[in-house]
């Protein structure tokens, strides 16, 4: 029956039925009547034993009995029909849209806006690293609607970028074909695993419905002034004849074929980001974000407070020219031990601090630099370099004569693209003194020792030394750093040397991208003038043209200029002619505003309703990767305050609590070495692992001695053994959906909260899924029975309809009260381990009433849905139980119950014994009677009377005739 059953809910909708899903009768299962059709369709058996292609009736009926001698003669491995109960769920609730969030909502119930960073789906699908934060919020989604919440839970799709177009220049086919593609495999897949998401707000960032509004909010910043056209330094590839994004450039070639790339100034669309740079810091404090990234934030912002200093430029014969090299440093207490001075090689001034002597050097290192990225002439471990300009400046405060570098470890784009060096209370200047033989001057001594210079820079603060000049009428010794710095920037202001200046790291963000497969920009350029017009609102939105050859032009100009026919326009107001903007926005565009589509995706008046937007906002939990802790978030914080000072939203800050989950890692791998004779070395006797044969090793070959693992054949040999990130490079991707088929999608929601907290790393193991489906399997067993002769399971439950006992009650209430607070505080594994706990004590109850058993099927309901929806309707419920409330605990079951109670004979105390609270004055005597210590006074005894007080104490009084002598 479970089979035919099984086989019948997989049949095609070209099969005719009678009755729908779910008529709520003593089974819940779905009864079809056939009607033989010609078309040919796949039948899919869940344990993979076919997967034939069939065309008759005949035919399914003799590939249904081959099916069927099959499993009998398999071991039956299931712990309970999770192949049944999960798709009969999952088609439930899409059919009656369990989860639908209403458009209009009763607003005086509290709301819960819980969100996933939304996915790019790529080709490749989810493997289980993905399900990981998308468990943790469909838990807490559930909940809350449980706890009477309006949820809000959407699921969309960032699916605008990169891979779509290579994947689209390499076969030809056109982007919007893999996008859909790839979008209809990752939603099949997140509804296989039972997400309660409101797929009627699903938005993709490609639909012109949704972009329209991405222009809009860009027709918003280019009116405030924060969008605007300059030229910059791009990554340029003259072999692929296009420019790359920083992450498709490494080592300074092409990600993509190792093309050398340089980089080239072209005219670009920027955001003015640095206008909000101090809300964008000060906000920071208010959100309940971990404090690692607030951090990473502030240090991507990068504030600093010092001056911009002057420094004279000097001729050959040491005469101050007409120019002065203006330099940002926060350390102006340090300005006496400048020794040099160091410009970016891409400084516009450089052409004119170039001796005749040093110009052939200087430009063949602005050619080595151009091809390297900012990070890589910034990481702090790599060897310094530089050439010297052949020119000096004069230091203001002491004025020597000092040199002028180039070197690539300062950026044109932070500052002035000049800095003073100090090598002697700054490494990086240090090393390079050093490799070049610059001098070192000592200014700033510790407060609490003297330095030795052995020890290399010193860059902390402390008392100031050997910084004073009659000359400039500067004196600073002996002040400490902070009062010296106040006091350089007073004299240099005074004296026209320099200003008092604050700086950020933070760069304005280059927004556009030489690509095909974005969102076109809404603007014309006038073809006289070159004037740039914005669309009107009302020509929203402004839809790519359909293209056949996505690959660069090889000219620079982007794939977008091929459109020859949609790039030449005319100017609606003007009538002038026109040309288009070829660019196209980056992914990042949008991204930074989906939250708010989610509100209200359907509308196509408003980007949203502003009562809607008030009501959800801001998001309550947002939960993805610390990878976009940065970029991401940065940038919808910017949209969004720019949304808010225009009247869109409501709130100053998108995201008000963020929670990152961990990584899954592959399945531990172990590796064993071989030395060049082939013979095993063990992994602790050399340290040039690197130069000897790996070899994968199988985990039935390895065991555990000590601390390490070694070969089972020979102990000897210790093996390497590590978790790595999954990558189909190294071939241990997990995928959900063969893991779905094994032991279904409760086992691997509740074996993913249960590997470890939320927030940190974990390694996939096979044996510790396996874990978690047998408590589910002891659970359906607990409340259904066990499987009958042919393995199947009766109807109903096993509950009964007793009251419940007083040990029920408390062992059920511990449970609610612990479940409860782990969900609120995101500690799902250790709520698991509460409903493991309770049903180890369960399973020692000769009665289980109906009472008991409902309640902890709702407690299970947000890890375990699918089975907890099907116990909740055996048990004679005909609603889902999603909008259930969710048990609360008694507090008068928490209490501790037992307490220890004194026991006197005649007045003297005997020994002790441990009662419940409450407890009667016969129960007390009766366990008096029976503990080992006190019977020997009162067996066989005539009791005169019993005083009793409760809590307290209990006095047997005794018959004195019936007391001998010596019994003390």
């Amino acid at each position: 029956m479970q089979t035919q059953m099984q086989m019948q809910m997989l049949l095609p909708s070209s099969f005719h039925h009678r009755n729908t899903f779910f008529s709520f009768h003593r089974r819940p299962y779905l009864w079809i009547t056939t009607t033989t059709t010609a078309t040919s369709y796949r039948l899919r058996v869940s344990n993979g034993v076919s997967n034939s292609s069939i065309s008759s009736q005949s035919t399914l009926k003799e590939e249904y009995n081959k099916e069927e001698q099959q499993k009998l003669q398999q071991p039956r491995t299931r712990a309970y029909p999770f192949h049944e109960i999960e798709p009969r769920w999952q088609r439930y609730w899409e059919e009656n849209r369990t989860f639908r969030t209403p458009d209009e909502v009763d607003t005086s119930k509290p709301k819960f806006y819980i969100l996933d960073m939304f996915p790019y789906p790529s080709g490749a699908g989810l493997h289980v690293g993905h399900p990981l934060g998308y468990t943790a919020t469909d838990i807490l989604a559930r909940y809350k609607r449980m706890k009477g919440f309006n949820v809000l839970h959407p699921m969309g799709w960032d699916a605008f970028g990169l891979p779509a177009e290579q994947y689209a220049i390499e076969t030809g086919t056109h982007p919007k074909i893999t996008t859909a593609r790839n979008i209809e495999r990752f939603r099949s897949q997140l509804k296989s695993l039972g997400f309660s998401y409101d797929w009627d707000r699903e938005i993709s960032t490609t639909e012109p419905e949704y972009y329209k509004w991405t222009q809009w909010i860009f027709l918003q910043l280019f009116k405030k002034g924060l969008a605007y056209q300059a030229e910059v330094p791009v990554n340029w590839c003259p072999a692929l004849g296009t420019v790359l994004a920083n992450e498709e450039v490494v080592d300074g070639v092409s990600e993509r074929g190792g093309y050398p790339v340089i980089r080239k100034p072209m005219r670009q669309w920027i955001l003015k980001i640095t206008a909000y740079a101090d809300r964008l810091l000060e906000d920071l404090d208010d959100l309940d974000w971990p404090e690692s990234i607030k951090e990473m934030q502030r240090n991507w912002i990068g504030r600093s407070e010092g001056a911009e200093m002057e420094f004279s430029v000097l001729d050959q014969d040491g005469h101050e020219r007409d120019i002065k090299l203006t330099v940002y440093t926060t350390r102006p207490d340090t300005i006496f031990g400048a020794t040099y001075l160091v410009v970016a090689p891409e400084h516009h001034l450089l052409s004119s601090l170039v001796s005749n002597a040093q110009r052939e050097c200087v430009e063949e290192y602005r050619e080595i630099a151009s091809r390297k990225s900012d990070l890589e002439r910034t990481e702090l471990q790599k060897e310094k370099t530089g050439v010297f300009s052949g020119s000096y400046a004069r230091n203001p405060a002491n004025g020597e004569a000092i040199p002028i570098w180039v070197a690539d470890y300062v950026l044109g784009s932070y500052g002035t693209g000049a800095i003073m060096a100090v090598p002697a209370h700054d490494s990086r200047d240090y090393e390079f003194a050093l490799k070049y033989d610059i001098p070192v001057s000592w200014v700033v001594n510790p407060e609490d020792k003297c330095y030795n210079d052995s020890e290399g820079s010193y860059s902390g603060e402390g008392i100031i030394i050997n910084s004073s000049n009659l000359a400039s009428g500067l004196n600073i010794n002996g002040l400490r750093s902070k009062e010296a710095a106040s006091k350089v920037i007073d004299w240099a202001e005074s004296t026209g040397h320099g200003i008092r200046k604050v700086n950020y790291k933070l760069r304005d963000w280059l927004f556009a991208r030489q690509r095909y497969w974005g969102e076109p920009f809404p603007v014309i350029f006038l073809d006289d003038t070159g004037e740039i017009v914005p669309l009107l609102e009302s020509d929203l939105p402004l839809t790519l043209p359909e293209l056949d050859d996505f690959t660069p032009t090889g000219t620079g100009e982007p794939p977008l200029a091929k459109a020859v026919s949609w790039v030449r326009t005319i100017d609606p107001i003007s009538g002038k002619s026109a040309t288009r903007e070829t660019s196209t926005m980056p992914q990042w565009a949008g991204s930074c505003w989906y939250y708010l589509r989610f509100m209200d995706p359907k509308n196509s008046d408003a980007l949203v309703d502003k009562t809607k937007e008030k009501y959800w906002s801001p998001v309550d939990v947002y939960v993805g990767g610390a990878e976009h802790s940065v970029l991401h978030l940065l940038y919808a914080r910017f949209w969004h305050k720019v949304l808010y000072d225009i009247g869109v939203v409501s709130t100053k800050e998108p995201f008000q609590c963020l929670i990152n989950q961990g990584l899954i890692l592959g399945e531990v791998e172990y590796t064993a070495y071989r030395d060049l004779e082939g013979k095993l070395i063990s992994a602790d006797s050399t340290d040039v692992l690197g130069e000897l044969q790996q070899e994968r090793v199988p985990e039935d070959k390895v065991m555990k001695s000590g601390d390490y693992f070694v070969l089972k054949d020979n102990p000897n040999i210790r093996l390497i053994a590590r978790a790595h990130k999954m990558s189909k490079s190294r071939g241990n991707v997990i995928n959900p959906d063969d893991v779905v088929a094994e032991y279904g999608a409760d086992s691997l929601r509740l074996y993913e909260m249960f590997m470890g907290p939320l927030r940190d790393s974990k390694t996939w193991s096979t044996s510790g899924i396996e874990g978690v489906h047998r408590f589910l399997g002891r659970t359906w067993r607990l409340v259904v029975g066990s499987p009958l002769p042919d393995g199947s399971f009766r109807d109903g439950t096993v509950a009964t309809d007793d009251e419940p006992t007083l040990e029920q009650l408390r062992t059920l209430n511990k449970c609610i009260e612990k479940v409860t607070d782990e969900i609120e505080g995101m500690r799902f594994n250790t709520g698991i381990s509460a409903m493991m706990e309770f049903i180890n004590a369960a399973y020692k109850w000769d009665k289980h009433p109906k009472s008991i058993i409902e309640a902890f099927v709702l407690l299970l309901s947000p890890y375990a849905p699918h089975m907890a929806e099907e116990l909740w309707f055996r048990l004679g419920h005909l609603n889902s139980l999603v909008y259930e409330g969710f048990p609360e605990a008694n507090p008068e079951y928490l209490k501790e119950s037992t307490i220890v109670l004194p026991v006197q004979i005649n007045g003297k105390t005997r020994g002790t014994i441990k009662v419940e609270e409450g407890c009667s004055e016969e129960e007390a005597f009766r366990l008096a009677s029976l503990d080992e210590k006190l019977s020997k006074y009162l067996v066989e005894k005539t009791i005169k009377k019993r005083i009793y007080v409760p809590g307290r104490i209990l006095n047997v009084i005794l018959d004195k005739q019936n007391v001998k002598v010596g019994s003390r």
